[in-house]
């Protein structure tokens, strides 16, 4: 092959990578987020979890970001191994579309799509037909890039070196599988790698024998892309990936020992070797899913085993109001306290994760208080609506009462969660640009953020138990806050003054005493509401 060859290969295999990607993308971006969604909700039975991880990774025609996004999903908490392990099932049945696509040598349809495809894309009004137009471009891209790739490799059916090169891979399947592996691993996609296969294939330079370990490999390989999202989760996502892993190789080495078999009976199922090999990439992934499916309780122990370890799961969503409590006020109102509560200790755990971020940075730990923020902003919505919802129901005066005083608190605690990433954004700041503290200042903004943390806490606790001793007690430590902040403050400006204090480290040490002595107001707030309650109806029925 000659140094022009090698350039429109590169050049063809550019294309259909490129094509793959317009037409996954604008796939995507047509259903919205509807795609993460159906991966959230229909995962809980692992036979709808295969077929909603065959659907999606279909239409964006991509097993690693499928795999990428269920690793997310895990990561966040939303999806549990067990669901997972459907999911990336069918990611690999689905990616087995591409292969099918360009058996049906639809290369004479590549310009006119290309045209077509741009025309709509450019001269389209609105973002759906753009992203239509985007997805025709992508599969003309796709064609066009192989047909390129068959011109390129034509003139390798007539060197024996090569021919007998790719001969060897047949007569050594392992050496078959390693090279699949490998392209596949630097490439990122195994669609490309086959497609390489199939334009090989109808230049009639490899056959089915030749093929077959190359494509096991090349399923092993697509695992790569998961493995490097994985790094920096928590371990329960990187069990996820693994569980990628596992699957292709657990696949790979019952397909080795049954090769000669299975070539049989892909041969049979066509006489078009660029169609025998799409075949057998579709029916290498529905079986090694029917084999393994039963087994993946199995599966999940090993990975689990492979990476030990503990993982804070931050619960998502509600867990103690139910809309079938509506029709007794009373025990709802209580529940809803309950879960009020429940957000202010995230609120409490992110504000001391925080301050620990401020002191000592950690990338994780500032993913994981960036995650707990988003439940914290879903309960306030969620409890609101739940409240709000019960405020329509026939009410005795202090239960009125007690809804106003519970919608206030849930904006207390959520805006306490608010300044919580506030000092978190201090935090990244402060790490970003390596901004010095004398240990006078953190020595004084340590001694603020635990007045404050006993603060929030004993005011989430005179909350949740109905405690005016302990909310007494937090109205009374508002003052000393709010007089630890204008010493802070003075202290603050006689160290600048004296030159001890770098001027940029100052402005984040004045915002982050500000939110402090905020969360303290937000922890007088929910104390006084007890204590209004204590005051106007001693012991509410509600508590």
């Amino acid at each position: 092959m000659n140094l022009e060859n090698s350039f429109t290969l590169v050049g063809g295999l550019g294309l259909f990578i490129y094509g793959m990607k317009l037409m996954g993308e604008g796939l995507e971006r047509a259903a919205g987020n509807r795609l993460r969604i159906i991966l959230e909700y229909f995962t809980r039975n692992r036979l709808i979890g295969v077929l909603t991880g065959t659907i999606v990774t279909a239409i964006i025609q991509s097993s690693s970001a499928t795999t990428v996004m269920v690793v997310g999903l895990v990561n966040a908490g939303i999806m549990d191994l067990m669901q997972a392990i459907g999911v990336i099932m069918g990611a690999n049945i689905g990616t087995t579309m591409t292969a099918q696509l360009i058996a049906f040598k639809l290369t004479k349809v590549a310009l006119p799509a290309i045209g077509l495809g741009t025309a709509v894309h450019l001269f389209s009004k609105s973002k759906r037909q753009k992203f239509i137009g985007q997805v025709i471009l992508g599969f003309g891209l796709l064609f066009f890039g192989m047909q390129t790739m068959e011109v390129a490799l034509k003139p390798l059916s007539k060197m024996p070196e090569f021919v007998n090169f790719m001969t060897n891979f047949g007569k050594t399947p392992i050496l078959g599988v390693l090279a699949g592996f490998i392209t596949t691993g630097i490439i990122q996609s195994s669609s490309a790698t086959i497609g390489i296969l199939q334009a090989l294939a109808a230049q009639g330079i490899v056959d089915i024998s030749v093929a077959l370990p190359i494509l096991f490999g090349d399923n092993i390989g697509t695992c790569v892309t998961a493995l490097l999202s994985s790094i920096g989760t928590n371990v329960t996502a990187k069990r996820a990936a693994l569980l990628h892993l596992l699957f292709n190789i657990i696949g790979t080495i019952i397909f080795m020992l049954i090769l000669p078999f299975f070539q049989m009976f892909v041969v049979h199922t066509s006489t078009d070797p660029v169609r025998q090999i799409a075949n057998a990439h579709t029916f290498f992934n529905v079986i090694n899913t029917a084999i393994q499916l039963p087994f993946a309780a199995l599966l999940v122990k090993i990975a689990t085993y492979l990476i030990p370890g503990k993982v804070e799961v931050i619960e998502k969503g509600t867990k103690y109001i139910d809309e079938r409590f509506l029709e007794t006020p009373v025990f709802a109102l209580t529940q809803a306290k309950k879960e009020i509560a429940r957000m202010g200790e995230l609120a409490l755990k992110n504000l001391q994760e925080g301050i620990k971020l401020f002191m000592n940075f950690s990338e994780k730990e500032a993913k994981t208080l960036r995650e707990r923020e988003v439940v914290i902003n879903d309960l306030a919505r969620e409890i609101t609506r739940y409240v709000a919802l019960l405020s329509q129901k026939p009410l005795a005066s202090d239960e009125s009462r007690a809804i106003a005083d519970m919608i206030n608190a849930i904006n207390d605690m959520e805006r306490v969660g608010d300044h919580d990433v506030n000092i978190l954004e201090l935090a990244e700041y402060k790490e970003e640009h390596s901004l010095p503290f004398t240990d006078e200042a953190l020595k004084e903004l340590t001694e603020m953020a635990t007045q404050v943390e006993e603060s929030f806490s004993n005011a989430v606790k005179a909350f949740l138990e109905f405690d005016p001793k302990l909310a007494a007690k937090v109205v009374q430590n508002e003052d000393k806050i709010d007089s630890m902040d204008r010493k802070l403050r003075e202290n603050h400006i006689k160290r600048l003054n004296e030159g001890k204090c770098n001027p940029s480290s100052g402005v984040i040490y004045l915002d982050l005493i500000s939110n402090l002595e905020r969360i303290g107001d937000h922890a007088f707030n929910v104390a006084s509401y007890v204590l209004k309650m204590d005051k106007h109806y001693k012991r509410p029925t509600v508590w």
